[in-house]
């Protein structure tokens, strides 16, 4: 089903006219607009009544806040430089505002895998490391697809391994890239990479590349392929995720989407499912589960997938606890 604030998000942004919701879409993330796009572009009709609802709640929403400083950033800098003195304050800062986009590649997040994937393809492992880390883990997942075997077990072990990126370590990059990633010297080290960057890219991978990605990795590093593996939430870990938590996640996604994504789970996973949707609509699931015919492995990942990007999100926001790609062939 469609996110309830997605909708109202697209219908609020048809409401405005198309100058001013380009502005607003300046300011959104690849995903963001790619979301919203599509909400819109399958929106075919909205009532008045719908539309004067979406613009009450936002008027509503946008009158109980108030901007008490102009601007946050330099009141943060100022304050914390006031109160800890110029060099520890700075070590300090580096932290906070490491949520910006201090990398500068806000370009390549618009690219697709495959476009990446050849941009990078003649880089040296480390420096495709460093730059990977930047991406969602989604996308990251989808440039080492298009890598062969060897470069992109390097590149994994190597993002594993990442500790943090010096600007020193970008300079074999191009002009442009290492002008996007490095910044001049003064950027310091940011703490991306590492086992659970690891562990959510692999995840987005599809079983075959995981396995043997794991394996590579084991073959030079048990013990960090074992914290790698500890670190990863598969389609099976939902059985570990208590059944408030599997409600809300349901409420998010489409019946079409669970049918498939089911279709190559455990008999297990399937009743820990059913279990928690009303008898109704887990008696439907189960005769779509048995009316459809075989589908692909690849689309039964692709689906699982997008669950449990929902799954990590609703944990992300604290909303529910969690525990803690592939070939073409039928299931």
């Amino acid at each position: 089903m469609e996110d309830q604030g997605t909708q109202d998000a697209a219908i609020f942004l048809m409401s405005l006219g198309e100058e001013e919701a380009a502005e607003v879409f300046k300011h959104l993330s690849p995903k963001e607009v790619q979301k919203l796009g599509e909400t819109i572009a399958n929106m075919r009709s909205v009532t008045r009544e719908r539309v004067d609802q979406v613009i009450g709640k936002f008027t509503d929403e946008a009158a109980s806040h108030s901007l008490l400083v102009s601007d946050t950033n330099n009141y943060v800098k100022a304050v914390l430089k006031r109160a800890l003195g110029d060099d520890k304050a700075s070590l300090l800062i580096d932290r906070i505002m490491q949520g910006s986009d201090v990398s500068g590649i806000e370009s390549l997040k618009w690219m697709d895998p495959v476009s990446i994937a050849e941009l990078l393809r003649n880089e040296h492992p480390q420096i495709m490391a460093a730059i990977l880390v930047h991406l969602e883990s989604d996308l990251t997942a989808g440039v080492l697809k298009q890598l062969p075997d060897r470069q992109r077990n390097e590149v994994m072990l190597r993002i594993a391994t990442l500790e943090g990126i010096q600007p020193t370590a970008l300079n074999d990059l191009n002009e442009v890239l290492y002008k996007v990633l490095a910044g001049g010297d003064k950027i310091r080290k940011t703490s991306l990479g590492g086992v659970q960057t690891a562990a959510d890219i692999i995840n987005m991978m599809g079983t075959q590349i995981e396995t043997a990605v794991i394996e590579s990795i084991r073959a030079l590093d048990a013990e960090l392929a074992q914290k790698i593996m500890d670190k990863m939430f598969t389609f099976e870990d939902l059985l570990k995720v208590d059944n408030k938590s599997i409600q809300m996640a349901l409420k998010e996604v489409s019946t079409d989407s669970l049918v498939i994504a089911l279709k190559g789970s455990s008999t297990e996973l399937r009743e820990h499912i059913l279990a928690n949707m009303s008898a109704r609509a887990a008696e439907g699931l189960r005769e779509d589960l048995e009316s459809r015919g075989p589908v692909r492995l690849s689309e039964v990942e692709n689906q699982q997938k997008e669950i449990l990007k929902v799954v990590r999100r609703l944990s992300d926001e604290g909303l529910i606890v969690i525990g803690g790609g592939g070939d073409d062939s039928f299931v």
